[in-house]
Order: structure tokens, then sequence, then C-alpha cells
């Protein structure tokens, strides 16, 4: 290692330079995958149409509650990164460097998004259907049954599973369905 006065830096030897370039590569991977993780696990934990566990709800909404402050740390660590690995580098693995931070900045976005809120809207324009009229329910269709003084009302889980919330009101009590 040589001391470099002029800008009060110590400046690697060829050799370390590879290996201190390696290594930067490496730390900014591994940022962009910590960063996309934080994300992605709580969306594909809560995903529609799965199972969901007690431990995964729990891990799913921690995760999503301290992935807006990880996510900055992780881009403005990946910008550094970048800025370092930029100075010295050819055309293509500059390009390769936006193509890499792209995904994480659009993760910073999304954590500050309710994407839960998106998976799991309610129904706006829900109505009934008399027996009669609703040809879409087999005879051995599965479906959600609520009865409140005297009136009951069957909810199609075929149906229900794309939108997860139905409120309504049974029996003069507002409900809100969900499987």
């Amino acid at each position: 290692m040589r001391y470099h006065p002029a800008m009060n830096l110590i400046s690697a030897s060829p050799e370390n330079s590879k290996s201190t370039r390696r290594l930067v590569w490496t730390a900014l991977l591994v940022t962009i995958v910590i960063g996309l993780a934080v994300v992605v696990i709580p969306i594909w934990i809560i995903q529609p149409f799965k199972p969901q566990s007690q431990r995964g709800l729990e891990v799913s909404y921690a995760l999503r509650r301290i992935s807006p402050y990880l996510t900055i740390i992780a881009s403005l660590g990946v910008v550094m990164l970048t800025a370092w690995l930029w100075r010295g580098s050819r055309w293509f693995l500059k390009v390769i460097l936006v193509i890499l931070a792209l995904p994480l900045f659009a993760a910073t976005w999304m954590a500050r998004q309710n994407h839960f809120e998106w998976m799991f809207k309610p129904h706006a324009n829900l109505a009934y259907a008399p027996a009669h009229e609703a040809a879409y329910v087999d005879d051995g269709d599965v479906v959600l049954a609520v009865q409140n003084h005297g009136e009951a009302v069957a909810y199609p889980v075929r149906l229900m599973a794309y939108h997860h919330l139905v409120q309504d009101v049974v029996g003069g009590t507002p409900i809100v369905a969900t499987y």
C-alpha cells in the first residue's frame, strides 16, 4: 500500500485494487438483495390464494414496518458503491450497475406503498343475487354462509378468494366476510 499525499488516501497496489473492486461488487449485490428481500418477502408470505401461518404474518408485518427505513439505507449504500465503481468502469459495466440498481430503487418506492391494501382491497360493488339467478354457483361449490336475525347469505369462496374482504349487512348488522 502506498500513501498518496495529494488525496490523503492510501491507494492500493494493482493486485489489491482488483480484490477491492470484487469486494465492492459483492457488497453492492448483497445490499441490493437485502433491500429487495425486505419488500418481496412480506408480499410473498401474504400473497392471496395461499394459506398463511401466524408466524408468517408476524414476520411479514415486522419486515413491512422496517422496510421503508432499510430500503432507504440500502439505496444510499448502492448509490455510494455505484459511484465508487463508476469511475474507471467500461460502459457495459456502467449499464450493468444501473440495471442492478433499478429494482432496488423500485423496491424503495414500493416499501412506502400499502401493498397489503392492494392485495386485500374490499369489493366496492357487491350486490345480492337471488339463488335462482346465481347460475355461476354450482351445487358443489364451497360457500361461506352467514345467518343473522333470520337473514341468511352465502358467499362463494371461489369468488371471495380474489377480493378477500366483503363488507355487507346481514340481518341489520354490518359484517366483513373474509376467507
